[in-house]
């Protein structure tokens, strides 16, 4: 299949069970060598680059299974994720780190850790900074995962199920979260998503995937509405029109 994935635009990619979605991320983000066509990103071809340098290109991901450094601090987590984006820039020259200046490394050192501490604020982490990554219940640790993916920045972000597994009391932070980032328009946000109460509320674009083939792709409405889809997935559909 393919597709193009505009900034301000956030697309919600469904359909059932092995239908091919999450092998879909695996190739855009890199963890999948695709054995035909193209991953672009911003017009550069990124096909040949693994998951880490396109990371470091602009496409970030949430995975279904959290990704974290569990021995370490909650704090330690994002402030390394921050620190890993500065380094990345100052590695394609959009910095100009000056040599070993000390005054600077420890002025930056000090920039990292405010902006991890604000990030923790957002996800409403900031009374457990000093946690473990590993004591965190499974909901803490998928908002420490979308604090990772904001420090880091990216153009493209991933999200792969991003309120599975979590209480009903942590969901509303994560959504929160993902409205905020909608509202920038200088990002695409890709979102595979079972549940069709959120798709309807926050999806602009929904592509519909089948044995990992297109079955449909446009605005939330019109897609529902279509035949194919309405035929091939009918639990979607109809809960969509409720």
């Amino acid at each position: 299949m393919s597709c193009r994935f505009e900034a301000g635009t956030l697309t919600a990619i469904v359909g059932p069970n092995g239908a091919g979605k999450t092998t879909y991320f695996n190739l855009i983000s890199g963890q999948l060598r695709a054995s035909a066509g193209r991953v672009l990103l911003q017009g550069e071809d990124i096909t040949a680059l693994p998951a880490a340098l396109r990371t470091r290109r602009g496409l970030g991901r949430a995975f279904q299974l959290t990704q974290l450094f569990p021995n370490l601090t909650v704090h330690e987590n994002v402030r390394l994720a921050v620190q890993a984006r500065e380094a990345g820039r100052a590695r394609r020259g959009l910095l100009a780190l000056g040599g070993m200046d000390l005054r600077r490394i420890w002025s930056d050192h000090r920039a990292w850790i405010a902006e991890a501490a604000q990030l923790l604020t957002l996800v409403h982490l900031a009374d457990k900074a000093e946690a473990t990554a590993s004591s965190l219940p499974h909901g803490d640790q998928r908002k420490l995962e979308v604090a990772l993916l904001m420090a880091l920045d990216p153009k493209v972000y991933l999200f792969d199920e991003p309120t599975a597994g979590m209480s009903v009391a942590d969901v509303p932070v994560v959504l929160d979260l993902i409205r905020q980032l909608k509202a920038r328009k200088d990002i695409a946000i890709l979102l595979v998503e079972h549940k069709m109460d959120l798709v309807r509320e926050l999806a602009d674009r929904i592509v519909v995937m089948h044995n990992g083939q297109l079955v449909a792709d446009g605005e939330p409405a019109a897609v529902i509405a279509l035949p194919v889809v309405q035929q091939a997935y009918p639990g979607i559909a109809a809960e969509a029109l409720v």
